[in-house]
């Protein structure tokens, strides 16, 4: 896709219904919803990721915005001044800002770079591995300005590869393609060692899950692991060795990683090999609810299980059932916990708020026979930044319960 017109002089103006929640807008959120906006037939033409003036509905300018007409997001808010150009130059601002506070909170370049609203990008997300980034570009606009978007990353970073993932999930609600590139240098031809929490992950950028690797539980993996030195661990959907990895590199005497993912085993096994770690790294490929059950069948014990799994909950028309799977993790891994041992239990869905997520974990120990107290809970680490305006950037949530 190529960008639309974005100079001041030549934008069109889309306009908010009387009935919108303007304030909500001028004090932060991002989106206008497709009931909430003057819908005629200019807006209806307008190209996917077209840039637009928005105005309330006294025609009072509020910004520069995004316009995708087949999304139910059908305005995304990308600066206060509706006079904005978006080119190279917005975008290095933005990028610069946001590499400027990573570069404070970790000593190498290895983090996620933009986590989209809350980095001033709305459905864009870029992680970082060293000399390459992988771009997510979720939404039209993002899509339509890739070219600039590239051009200031590594303007910005002096990165060499430049990859784009579009596995997205929100891409397809924003009628985009899921035709993943290389935007520049080369397709890295090996897995990219990710250095974090005194570990050695094993990164495939291509091939793998999401971007490759899983940054958000950076600190979570850390108080586990914390907690790791002398235990036995089970890491359950492990990807490749989230939490088991971590632990080992605190000392744990062994680690067990399931996942359905036969090859983000290997890539697991892979970093543990690399750390000197294999003889007391093993793996388990199979459904985590069947290898659960088997393990418990088996009367395998830990003293320390971790439960990361996807998004049970991605909608809210999935909440009910995803709330029903997030218990079953629970009770179904609380019987391999040694006494006085820690399960940790994770979420990802944003539609499940941290009270329902906590709720139902309670009832699937309770229903397991067990008793816990919960020790800790974590969020995603400080790349992850969360707008406070948009409960959705708020979406992982970690509990660790003492049984």
């Amino acid at each position: 896709m190529t960008a639309p017109l974005s100079t001041s002089d030549d934008l069109p103006t889309v306009r908010l219904m009387p009935k919108a929640n303007a304030r909500a807008i001028r004090h932060g959120f991002p989106w206008v919803y497709a009931n909430e906006l003057v819908t005629d037939r200019r807006t209806r033409n307008l190209q996917p990721g077209s840039l637009a003036r928005l105005e309330d509905a006294n025609r009072t300018p509020m910004g520069l915005a995004a316009v995708n007409p087949n999304s139910k997001i059908i305005v995304r808010m990308l600066d206060p001044d509706p006079a904005a150009q978006v080119d190279q130059h917005w975008f290095e601002a933005r990028l610069a800002r946001a590499l400027a506070l990573r570069s404070q909170l970790f000593d190498a370049p290895f983090y996620r770079l933009i986590h989209a609203e809350a980095d001033g990008l709305p459905g864009v997300i870029i992680d970082r591995f060293g000399e390459t980034c992988v771009i997510q570009p979720n939404a039209a606009w993002a899509e339509s300005f890739l070219e600039p978007l590239t051009a200031a990353l590594v303007a910005v970073t002096g990165v060499t590869t430049v990859l784009k993932n579009a596995s997205g999930r929100t891409r397809t609600l924003e009628g985009l393609d899921d035709s993943s590139d290389v935007l520049i240098g080369k397709i890295p031809d090996a897995p990219v060692p990710v250095p974090m929490n005194g570990a050695n992950y094993m990164a495939d950028l291509t091939g793998g899950q999401k971007t490759g690797l899983f940054f958000d539980q950076r600190p979570n993996q850390a108080f586990a692991a914390s907690l790791a030195k002398g235990k036995r661990v089970l890491d359950v959907f492990a990807h490749v060795g989230g939490f088991s990895l971590a632990a080992l590199a605190a000392g744990a005497e062994s680690a067990l990683a399931v996942d359905s993912s036969q090859p983000a085993l290997a890539l697991a096994a892979k970093g543990a090999g690399a750390m000197g770690q294999a003889a007391q790294f093993s793996t388990r490929q199979g459904d985590a609810f069947d290898v659960l059950a088997a393990l418990g069948q088996e009367g395998a014990q830990f003293d320390i299980v971790i439960c990361d799994p996807p998004a049970f909950a991605p909608s809210k028309k999935a909440l009910d059932a995803g709330l029903r799977a997030y218990e079953r993790i629970a009770r179904l891994a609380a019987p391999l916990v040694t006494e006085d041992g820690i399960l940790g239990l994770c979420s990802c869905s944003h539609a499940a708020d941290l009270s329902q997520f906590r709720a139902a974990s309670a009832r699937g120990i309770g229903r397991a026979g067990r008793r816990g107290i919960l020790l800790h809970t974590g969020f995603a680490g400080p790349d992850h930044p969360q707008l406070p305006q948009l409960a959705e950037s708020g979406y992982l949530k970690s509990l660790f319960f003492r049984l």
